[in-house]
């Protein structure tokens, strides 16, 4: 089992949504390492749900419920889909501001690379993100 972040504007779909919805093919994806990222998620691994925009924040957790296949309503071959249920949201959330700040998160990819909407988390990274999540902010 991997571990994954996934980012995605609350205005065009938010955690709340995926929690009505129970479950979602996640699309949309068009950035060339993005889409390497996401040809390599399975079955299984989990993902950190992150609103990105004004929040800016790491709000929920998901589970891959089926691997890459590709894109139904891509206009290219080239595009691929996961689908992704959630699995809780977070009792805090953690802002990027936060998570830069932490000496053990700083040199993470989210930090570093803020366009790239898939990203691997380590489990250290996965860890310490669980654990900011139970300290308010």
């Amino acid at each position: 089992m991997r571990r994954w972040l996934f980012k995605e504007e609350p205005d065009h779909y938010s955690f709340g949504d995926l929690e009505r919805e129970g479950s979602t093919l996640w699309d949309g994806v068009s950035n060339n390492l993005a889409l390497q990222h996401l040809r390599q998620v399975r079955r299984g691994d989990r993902v950190l749900f992150y609103h990105t925009g004004k929040e800016k924040a790491v709000v929920g957790e998901m589970k891959v419920v089926a691997g890459p296949r590709p894109d139904p309503n891509g206009q290219a071959a080239r595009l691929v889909v996961v689908e992704v249920r959630p699995v809780r949201r977070l009792q805090h959330v953690v802002s990027l501001a936060r998570i830069k700040a932490d000496s053990l998160l700083a040199d993470w990819d989210l930090a570093r690379l803020p366009r790239l909407s898939i990203l691997p988390v380590t489990a250290e990274q996965w860890q310490r993100v669980e654990e900011m999540s139970r300290e308010p902010a």
